[in-house]
This record gives structure tokens, C-alpha cells and sequence, in this order.
């Protein structure tokens, strides 16, 4: 099980020692929210431009946005290992996925919790990671959908062949996340949980073994 720690539960005013905390995670997951495809805003570039200089974990963008592509333009020069969009945001999907990797990173597609797997039928021979919303995307803190579970072992079951990353994003914990590496997942967004235990290095050894 590899951990993204999504920095959107991190102390933005002491920022460089909130990602002291969540060294040995895998990635550092990037919410980028808009206020319109999502209720809520984050950050833009300008707040993650020396991110580099202060973390070599790799970078996992998450564009809950209602222009995907603005959203790659201005974050690609933060080098990210994957960017992700939703599919719900964008009437083209597959020129957005290899618009993605054709600027040399991998790409992920984002389903909210009640949107169908069919939209991934003719993509997903394309995809490098999958990322299932276990909240309602816009904010922090929510509680986990126990839906999504059902959902990854129907995706399982639908497209078998599949080899990339499975993600899973929201309200994840100790407690749930050996019933997501149950059905399949290999990748979790750990935000609230990670950042507020008293010991996030215990915390991501917990969740690895999941």
C-alpha cells in the first residue's frame, strides 16, 4: 500500500514543518479546487512554486476544476509524477489524458462517488491511475462513503486487465483502510487522519500495512 498525503489538511501557516511531519510518504497529494466545480478554493501555483525545495516526495495533483486544461497549464511546471481530472469535468476526456502524458507525466481520471464506471470504458487502456472519491469532493475532514467499496471491486470485476494505480481519497483512517486494500486499492489519500494524529510517522506504518 503506497500513502499520498494530501497537504489540503496541513497548517498552511507553517507549511514547511507540516510536511516534516508526513516525511515517508509516498506522495504528496495536491487538492486544487476551484469554488465551482467544487464549493470551495485551495491554492494556486504561486503557493507551491519552492515546494521542491523543501520536500523530494512526489507530487500528485488532483484538479477538481471545471477547465481541466487551464488546470494543466498552470500546474505542469511543478513536475508532477501524476495529474489527475475528473470525469465529470470535461466533455474531453481521452484529449485530456494524452494532452497529460504527452507533457511526460501519468494520468489519472477522478470519479465522484455517484458517478457511473461506463465513462472510463473507452479510456481506460489509456489511464496510469483511477482515483475513487470516498466524500464528496470540496472540503476536508468528511466522512468515508463505505459505497465505494462496492464501487473498486465492480471496477475489478469490469475491467480486469487493468494494471495501474487504484485510489482512494477521503475520510480514510486505520480502520477502513484494510477493507480498501481489500477490494483492491493500492494507493490512499490520507489527509485529516495523518496530519492531526500525534504521531503521523506511526500512523503512515500503520496505514501502509494495510
Amino acid at each position: 500500500m503506497e500513502i499520498a498525503a494530501s497537504i489540503l489538511s496541513a497548517d498552511f501557516m507553517d507549511l514547511k514543518q507540516s510536511l516534516k511531519r508526513v516525511i515517508g510518504a509516498d506522495f504528496l497529494h495536491i487538492d486544487v479546487m476551484d469554488g465551482h466545480f467544487v464549493p470551495n478554493l485551495t491554492f494556486g501555483p504561486c503557493v507551491l512554486q519552492n515546494l521542491a525545495h523543501h520536500s523530494d516526495t512526489p507530487l500528485d495533483i488532483h484538479l477538481m476544476v471545471d477547465d481541466p486544461l487551464f488546470g494543466i497549464e498552470l500546474y505542469k511546471d511543478l513536475t508532477p509524477a501524476y495529474i489527475t481530472i475528473h470525469l465529470e469535468s470535461t466533455p474531453h476526456l481521452h484529449k485530456l489524458i494524452h494532452h497529460i502524458k504527452n507533457l511526460g507525466f501519468k494520468a489519472g481520471v477522478s470519479l465522484n462517488p455517484a458517478t457511473p464506471l461506463n465513462g472510463l470504458e473507452y479510456v481506460i487502456a489509456d489511464l496510469d491511475l483511477v482515483l475513487f472519491m470516498s466524500v464528496n469532493p470540496g472540503f476536508g475532514g468528511q466522512k468515508f462513503l463505505p459505497l465505494v467499496l462496492d464501487k473498486i471491486t465492480r471496477f475489478k470485476q469490469k475491467f480486469p486487465t487493468y494494471s495501474g494505480k487504484i485510489q482512494v481519497d477521503g475520510g480514510i483512517n486505520a480502520q477502513n483502510a484494510p477493507l480498501l486494500a481489500a477490494c483492491g486499492a493500492n494507493l490512499l489519500v490520507v489527509g485529516s487522519y495523518l496530519f492531526n494524529h500525534e504521531n503521523p510517522a506511526l500512523a503512515l506504518q500503520e496505514l501502509k500495512k494495510a
